[in-house]
């Protein structure tokens, strides 16, 4: 077998804890802008929904370049893994720094194009973020190509651990700049540009260390172009990126709706948000694992062992996620008090995030962490394909039609996003079982 239980357990524990620190930092920084007001709370929210939209598609490419340098390992192809890993920054790169020049050039014009509903207050909070978000696109894109490759090799430890550095400098920075600089969301921006930064060089200059076995980069002043292995990240990375895109299109254009529903509904989808990436992090942490250990089987060429973990880490996902559910349910009257919101935001916010944990629990991993399961073979195409059309049919037209036309509001919202993870997770068990997937590999 190429991996032992030991091997899973040394890959998926680093990536639960650095998921948890990603969300458990996440969380303060929310309830540290919630004291500034409503306003402030919106705000960060309405952008986040399109940085992340941004940072998935640095995801993606990661994604990409984590396939194929993990398919190079399993077939100890190792000058390919390290050729890979250069093309991957050098991608990232020059991708990252074009949104920051088209956000920088653009912020006023993008945040009206999308929120033109919103609040004037609202508004001015979200264009001083948004301006100080764009400038660590480049950062963010780096860390993540760097932590993705990282796991591709099956340090996870190197990622969590520098996680960690970024999360923890990100919250000390805020709690000055917030309360003790009175910066409000200048302030929480400008503790997420140097977080990021600071993270970024400390993975940069990790990845260039010689410790790392057979497995570096060993010059980035010699970055030069390699056809072969661009294409070859881009054939899982773009469908990857336009799946991820619209997905978060998709959540863009339910945002929007969700403005027309008040800045009740705004911040109370927000605090969901934040509940709900602590139900996700350990699958999550699950299906990255997903990735590199099936990639790793099909670079070998061993398709019966990528079949076999990855039914395995599929139940794996589950559990975790049962486990996490259960101890939000017994928390949840503990966390909503903590939010400095309305009565009736938090109430909004009780009602759907119970609504969620119940219907997550049951279908949540089949619908996203197995997907791994394709793009770790290189069939992303398919997966894009399913993702984007069952995103716009029935969770955007849905939300339209159930939130707003026929009066459910934000829940909803809630339930057209259930029926798009149905029909996932019905097209995704279809392709599983036909065999397809197995059909394309990179190397």
């Amino acid at each position: 077998m190429l991996f032992t239980n030991k091997d899973l357990k040394k890959l998926i524990i680093p990536l639960i804890i650095e998921q948890f620190l990603v969300i458990a930092v996440g969380f303060a920084d929310t309830l540290m802008v919630s004291n500034v007001g409503e306003s402030a709370v919106s705000a960060v929210s309405l952008v986040d929904q399109i940085n992340i939209l941004i940072i998935q598609i640095f995801s993606a490419l990661g994604t990409g370049g984590a396939v194929l340098t993990s398919q190079y390992l399993g077939n100890k192809a190792y000058e390919g893994a390290r050729n890979s890993a250069k093309q991957l920054l050098l991608v990232v790169a020059v991708t990252s720094i074009s949104f920051m020049a088209i956000a920088l050039i653009f912020n006023g014009f993008i945040l009206q194009l999308i929120y033109g509903q919103v609040e004037e207050a609202v508004m001015l909070n979200a264009r001083v973020y948004f301006r100080l978000s764009a400038m660590s696109y480049p950062f963010i894109g780096l860390y993540n190509a760097g932590a993705a490759l990282f796991r591709a090799i099956g340090n996870s430890k190197v990622s969590m651990t520098n996680s960690f550095i970024m999360n923890v400098i990100n919250c000390c920075l805020n709690a000055v700049f917030i309360f003790g600089c009175g910066w409000g969301v200048f302030g929480a921006a400008l503790a997420t540009l140097i977080a990021r930064a600071t993270a970024c060089v400390v993975t940069l200059l990790q990845l260039s260390s010689h410790n790392n076995g057979e497995f570096y980069v060993d010059n980035y002043r010699q970055l030069n172009f390699d056809k072969n292995n661009i294409s070859k990240i881009l054939v899982v990375g773009i469908p990857s990126g336009l799946e991820n895109g619209m997905f978060q299109l998709g959540k863009l254009l339910v945002a929007r709706l969700n403005t027309f529903f008040g800045t009740a509904s705004i911040a109370a989808n927000a605090v969901c948000s934040n509940v709900f990436s602590m139900q996700y992090m350990a699958p999550m942490a699950v299906g990255l694992a997903m990735l590199t250990v099936v990639s790793r089987c099909i670079g070998a060429n061993d398709y019966e062992q990528a079949k076999y973990y990855a039914m395995k880490l599929l139940r794996v996902a589950y559990y975790v996620l049962w486990i996490a559910t259960a101890i939000i349910f017994c928390i949840l009257p503990l966390i909503l008090p903590l939010y400095n919101l309305s009565v009736e935001t938090l109430d909004l916010a009780r009602k759907c995030i119970i609504y969620h944990l119940i219907v997550t629990s049951i279908m949540w991993p089949t619908g996203f962490p197995f997907a791994n399961v394709f793009r770790a073979s290189a069939d992303a195409r398919f997966v894009m394909t399913v993702s984007v059309v069952s995103m716009m049919l029935f969770r955007v037209c849905g939300s339209y039609v159930i939130g707003k036309y026929l009066g459910y509001g934000l829940i909803g919202v809630f339930t057209a996003m259930f029926i798009d993870w149905i029909c996932r997770i019905i097209f995704f068990i279809w392709r599983y079982r036909s065999g397809k997937w197995m059909k394309k590999r990179l190397v």
